[in-house]
This record gives structure tokens, C-alpha cells and sequence, in this order.
């Protein structure tokens, strides 16, 4: 095994744990990157790790937020929590319209717009809406302040914009939620969690369909730098995780705003004269 890939994988779990989770795109930096620093790996394979290295960051969603999205307790007696039932009810609702035509059009999508010029374009389109929607409501409230406020509506709404970032890398998954949240009066904190609440089953749903169409026959090469990948994002996640919330208490994301216009111009300068 070359030392070498190892700590590519390292650099792609890096990436990958500070970019799935601020509103930046994980998949569009990933792209990016493997222009720069290239896997030794087969297409077949890269495909694959693009999207199951997330299963570290995922982890570490878990971990953090265990009391907000465990429903059991288990203290003198056990204790059902009702709320976190409907939150995972209405988590699953937001799913539907990205799990029905990601599953139904995920090759697609791959073929058409898995490239540096979309990434480049969508980076700047929605980095011009965080700043629009963010002035907006400089001097407004938002409606919804608390998880158990987001309504049955609400969430099939955020899972509509969901889609979006399914369809076009460079979105964001986390960029597009949380613009719809923000849109529909959602505050950055509540739109944050319930983003990443989101990620969980759709990012097991599309590593499960991801590893179901590469098969289990890994090289040992090849499981090694899926795990070296999984398991630096989960460790760069705890931390981004941590900031991000810590941050947005204070501020809004207009920042994230005018870095994706900064980095979708330069991706398409770099392009334009390669």
C-alpha cells in the first residue's frame, strides 16, 4: 500500500469534514480537489468514495447530537421520547423528494452534471442567494425557533430544496436546506440542526446505493482508504460541527455566501484557460 494515497485519503477526509458541513459543498470540493490530487483508484471506485466517505461526518452527527435524535431513555425507568419520533417522522418526510429522484435518476445526474463548470455555477448561484436571503432578513424575526415547530409543511418544503443539491453538486446539501429553512422564517440554528438531523438517513440511503452498484469486492488498498478517508472526516466533523453552531449564535452566513462566489470564479478562471 503507497503511502502516498493514504494521505490523499487523509486530505480528502479533511476536506470532506469541513465541508459537509458548513453550507461550502462537500461533493463540489471533492470534485475540485481530484483535479489537483488524483486517487489512484478506478472511476468505479471514486464514485463510490465520493459519497461514502460522508458516512464519517455523518458519525460524528450522531454522536454530538445523540440526547436531540435518540428517542429512548434509559435512566430509573425507560423513557419513550414522543417528539423525537415526530421529529424522524418529519425528517423522513423531507426525504421523499430527494430519495425518489436520486434513486430514479442518480446516473443521470452523475453523467450530466458531475463536472467543474456545473460545481462552478451552482457555487455562485447560491452564494448570491445566502447573501440575498440573509439582507432580507437582517431586520425580521424567524417564525420557527425550536425543532418541534417545524411543521409536516415545512419539512417536505426543506426537503424540496434538498433535491436541488441532489441534482447539482456544488449546491451544497447543507447550503440548500438551510437557504430553503431560512426562506420559509426557520432560524440559522434550527435550520442547522435540522440539516443535519436530514443528512443522516439520506447520506446512509445514497452510500448504501453507492456501495450496492460498486459491489464488495474491495482491494485491500481500496478499504483502506475508505476507512483512512471515513475516519479523518468524523474527527475534522466533531470540530467543524462545534464551530459552525458556536458561530451562527453571532453571526449569519453571508460569509459562506462570498466564498462560494470567490471560489465558483476562480474554479471557472481556472477552467476557462486550462
Amino acid at each position: 500500500m503507497d503511502i502516498i494515497e493514504i494521505l490523499k485519503a487523509v486530505l480528502f477526509g479533511i476536506v470532506e469534514g469541513i465541508t459537509e458541513w458548513l453550507p461550502i459543498s462537500s461533493t463540489g470540493h471533492m470534485i475540485l480537489l481530484q483535479e489537483f490530487v488524483t486517487l489512484n483508484v478506478s472511476e468505479e471506485f471514486w464514485n463510490m468514495f465520493l459519497v461514502v466517505i460522508q458516512l464519517g461526518a455523518i458519525l460524528a452527527v450522531v454522536i454530538l447530537f445523540w440526547n436531540k435524535i435518540f428517542p429512548f431513555q434509559f435512566c430509573k425507568k425507560p423513557v419513550v421520547r414522543k417528539d423525537i419520533f415526530i421529529l424522524w417522522f418529519k425528517i423522513l418526510i423531507a426525504c421523499i423528494p430527494a430519495a425518489v429522484i436520486g434513486i430514479a435518476f442518480d446516473d443521470v445526474f452523475d453523467a450530466l452534471f458531475y463536472n467543474p463548470w456545473c460545481v462552478a455555477i451552482a457555487l455562485i448561484v447560491f452564494g448570491i442567494a445566502f447573501i440575498v436571503i440573509e439582507n432580507r432578513n437582517k431586520n425580521t424575526s424567524a417564525k420557527i425557533t425550536q425543532l418541534d415547530q417545524i411543521t409536516w409543511q415545512t419539512a417536505l418544503m426543506i426537503g424540496v430544496f434538498q433535491l436541488i443539491a441532489a441534482v447539482f453538486p456544488g449546491t451544497s446539501r447543507s447550503g440548500a436546506t438551510i437557504v430553503g429553512a431560512l426562506l420559509i422564517g426557520v432560524s440559522r440554528t434550527v435550520a442547522a440542526e435540522f440539516t443535519f438531523f436530514l443528512a443522516i438517513p439520506v447520506m446512509l440511503g445514497a452510500s448504501l446505493l453507492k456501495i450496492m452498484k460498486f459491489g464488495l469486492s474491495f482491494t485491500t488498498a481500496e478499504i483502506t482508504i475508505l476507512l483512512v478517508g471515513m475516519v479523518v472526516a468524523f474527527v475534522v466533523s466533531v470540530f467543524v460541527i462545534r464551530f459552525l453552531m458556536g458561530y451562527i449564535k453571532k453571526h449569519d452566513f453571508k460569509v459562506f455566501g462570498w466564498y462560494r462566489i470567490i471560489l465558483g470564479l476562480a474554479v471557472l478562471a481556472y477552467f476557462a484557460f486550462k
